[in-house]
């Protein structure tokens, strides 16, 4: 512990400390894209992974993400409940840091993927099925794709970045591809909504949809950059290609609204400002800041695209998982074999457009299409072992009595209360608007 570098250290730990923030504010983001009576469980579906996915890590996950490969498949057993992990570093010579703030920087990638599937099965979701299935898959899914693309142990790395040669910053593959394939297997497993198509399905609070858009904003700071594990320029290039993407995709998105439907709306601008997020978080560390406004432009014009077509083929992904984080995530791997260039990371690579040929592009493809297989594959199979055991879905009655009441015995509006005696009610609350006495609130 002595060789650690304490800017380092200290850069992997505020970083992990914006990563956290993205869980509240992805609950947020989903909070308000669902129908008030359902708001709660929303949240409390992100709120949930915290809690689970942080048990299943530090026993089991950290593991099999990052122990010694196996056939560059799965990490093996040696770090099991962190036994030998407290004074242990991790990284390169000069970068050093303390092994458990690596475990705690993972750690809120591991959360915040699991979290973003709640989104795929809003509003028809048996709360304890959805914590049965946020173990299992963190487990299974989760820390072998992580492996496949983070791993970092010396001649054991997993296969996508050690022995494919893909190239992906900070989780294209294991955080993007991975849940948007992941909730497309969820989301068919699941079933529709009752009413999906024939009701209307609108957001119930769109300033909190722009309030949890703008704190993903400002954790994914943490999220890309950080994922340089150390304070260098490789750190500053990925903190403002996050930043030019997530911009340029905001815009694009709404310029494709505009030209599509005659209105710009506030959910376009928040669902592009994270489709940018998403695209950009592999690219991030290989690519100019020209390239990343490529990357965002590109992303916020497919994902808007992408999302209509749930309609089309018929398949009830609630809020868009599938459109913004899986077609977002390919976005960005596809970018990298387009627009890479050691310029930006001599650790990296050039890309078609920057002389490199066809080779990097292809890697990339492969890496993003053996994800999505692995998957939907073994989601799919988690997914339907818990419908034929547990059960998925609530009751019908459940389903439009709300989830806020049926899971969780409470309401995130008392809107019966105000407009039965209150503002709304027309009756003042104290009376004839007289100034509140002590007395008033006994």
């Amino acid at each position: 512990m002595e060789s650690i570098n304490a800017a380092d250290t200290a850069w992997v730990m505020v970083s992990a400390a914006l990563v956290l923030l993205m869980t509240p504010g992805l609950a947020l983001f989903y909070g308000g894209m669902v129908r008030a009576k359902s708001a709660l469980n929303m949240i409390m579906m992100s709120f949930t992974a915290l809690g689970v996915v942080t048990i299943t890590w530090i026993t089991l996950g950290y593991s099999l993400a990052f122990g010694a490969s196996t056939w560059g498949l799965v990490g093996d057993l040696r770090n099991i409940g962190l036994v030998d992990a407290i004074d242990q570093t991790v990284g390169a010579e000069g970068h050093k840091i303390p092994m458990l703030a690596f475990v705690m920087f993972q750690l809120t990638f591991a959360v915040v993927t699991t979290a973003l599937l709640s989104g795929a099965i809003a509003d028809r979701t048996k709360f304890g099925a959805w914590i049965l299935f946020a173990v299992v898959w963190s487990l299974v899914v989760y820390a072998p794709i992580a492996h496949w693309a983070f791993s970092f142990q010396d001649g054991s790395g997993g296969w996508i970045g050690d022995r494919l040669g893909a190239l992906d910053f900070a989780g294209g593959t294991a955080v993007e591809i991975n849940s948007g394939a992941s909730a497309l297997a969820l989301a068919l497993v699941v079933g529709k909504r009752m009413g999906f198509r024939r009701d209307p399905m609108r957001p119930h609070s769109l300033p909190l949809v722009l309030l949890g858009a703008g704190l993903l904003w400002f954790g994914w700071l943490g999220f890309n950059a950080g994922s340089a594990l150390a304070a260098t320029g490789t750190a500053a290039v990925a903190l403002i290609n996050t930043q030019v993407a997530a911009a340029g995709a905001a815009l694009s998105w709404i310029a494709y609204e505009k030209v599509r439907d005659g209105k710009a709306t506030t959910l376009g601008v928040a669902s592009g400002a994270v489709s940018g997020l998403v695209a950009i978080t592999p690219a991030c560390g290989f690519v100019t800041p020209l390239g990343a406004l490529a990357i965002g432009l590109a992303a916020g014009v497919v994902c808007a695209w992408a999302v209509g077509q749930k309609y089309r083929l018929g398949f009830d992904d609630s809020l868009d998982v599938v459109g913004v984080h899986g077609i977002g995530g390919l976005v960005g791997m596809v970018g990298i074999g387009l627009l890479a260039a050691t310029v930006a990371n001599s650790a990296g690579a050039d890309g078609l457009l920057y002389g490199g040929g066809f080779a990097l592009l292809g890697k990339q493809l492969i890496a993003s299409a053996a994800t999505a297989a692995y998957a939907f594959v073994a989601t799919w199979i988690i997914a339907l072992v818990i419908l034929r055991t547990v059960g998925f879905r609530v009751a019908p009655e459940d389903e439009i009595a709300g989830l806020d009441t049926t899971q969780h015995a409470e309401s995130a509006y008392d809107l019966a209360g105000v407009a039965g005696g209150g503002v709304l009610g027309g009756a003042h609350p104290f009376g004839n608007q007289r100034t509140p006495r002590e007395e008033d609130y006994r």
